[in-house]
């Protein structure tokens, strides 16, 4: 079992930029990281992903082009750099880890979630 722990998220400009981490408690080389995010109000939703060996990233339109996700397995971390930040894009981001290929964490996630951090946008 492996416990997820994110860092680094907080209040920006519109335009600005933030760079999360996601903290695994073991060895990450076996498990597929996803970023998934919850606005006020609404349902939580997919946001990015990787694969194990860090060849795969995939991303929701929403992001694709501002946010790259990626991965340091000797640091057992995984991070989300989000640039051009939208006021929409506030949220709390989650980080999210399936023992296993990375089309589980594209189909809604994994079983193992961290408790999230908090992205605001102001315009």
């Amino acid at each position: 079992q492996v416990q997820l722990v994110e860092s680094g998220g907080g209040l920006v400009q519109a335009g600005g930029s933030l760079r999360l981490s996601c903290a695994a408690s073991g060895p990450t080389f076996s498990y597929a990281m996803g970023w998934f995010r919850q606005a006020p109000g609404k349902d939580r939703e997919f946001a990015a992903a990787i694969s194990r060996s860090g060849g795969g990233t995939y991303y929701a339109d929403s992001v694709k082009g501002r946010f790259t996700i990626s991965r340091d397995n000797a640091k057992n971390t995984v991070y989300l750099q989000m640039n051009s930040l939208k006021p929409e894009d506030t949220a709390v981001y989650y980080c999210n880890a399936h023992q296993g290929p990375v089309r589980t964490v594209l189909a809604g996630g994994g079983n193992y979630w961290g408790k999230g951090t908090l992205v605001t946008v102001s315009s």
